[in-house]
């Protein structure tokens, strides 16, 4: 029988698995042209998936999905979501202009991440096996500000972000701009030099990254 706990779940075409084939992606800002069409590649583009599993056996410790919401995310996101809701266009420009504001302010994450023991994967309990950095290819990483687990993900979450299953867990999962160095200068934690960035789950059973590749400019 078919464990659809962990089936691959599709966005149209299938989900890379961590960095192997991912897209790079680019953080230039600026107006995008996107129409609500443009949402499930986009979302593609910002969503890595990952495993970690048994030394015996094919059992996932952890398997978890998350999607980076950066500012070309934000912009489809809200493109979608204004179609879908018939906002009226102040509405929209309204909503576009909070979340790119947001998006200035912080790193912000989606995941939904499956464990053999639900407990394990409580990632705001004591009773949680996994630790979540934002850590950047210069080694340096960063804890979140907030983790805010999402109890009962509805329509929203289901359509917006459709590997979310009653098999997971959903969080929002928020980091800080900058980070302080060794020297105690502060810096952005992803800024123009970054080549990639990765979201990384680890603890006693093991480590699993999500990596974003970036391009140049």
């Amino acid at each position: 029988m078919i464990d659809l706990r962990r089936v691959p779940l599709a966005l149209g075409v299938a989900l890379a698995l961590g960095a192997c084939g991912a897209p790079a992606v680019s953080l230039r800002q600026g107006p995008r042209a996107y129409t609500a069409e443009s949402y499930d590649g986009v979302l593609q583009r910002w969503t890595r998936e990952g495993h970690q599993y048994q030394l015996q056996g094919l059992d996932d410790l952890i398997a978890v999905t998350a999607t980076y919401e950066s500012w070309d995310f934000r912009w489809a996101y809200v493109v979608r979501y204004a179609q879908d809701f018939r906002l009226t266009t102040p509405e929209r420009q309204d909503l576009l202009q909070h979340t790119l504001e947001s998006a200035q302010q912080e790193h912000e994450f989606y995941v939904a991440l499956y464990t053999q023991n639900r407990r394990w994967g409580e990632l705001t309990r004591p009773t949680s096996a996994w630790r979540v950095l934002l850590v950047n290819d210069r080694r340096e990483e960063v804890a979140p500000v907030t983790i805010e687990p999402i109890t009962r993900p509805g329509a929203v979450e289901r359509t917006y972000f459709p590997y979310t299953t009653v098999w997971r867990q959903a969080f929002r999962i928020r980091f800080p701009k900058y980070l302080r160095t060794a020297s105690g200068a502060e810096v952005e934690v992803i800024d123009d030099r970054v080549r990639s960035f990765s979201l990384r789950f680890s603890g006693p059973l093991g480590t699993s990254d999500l990596v974003w590749r970036v391009t140049p400019g």
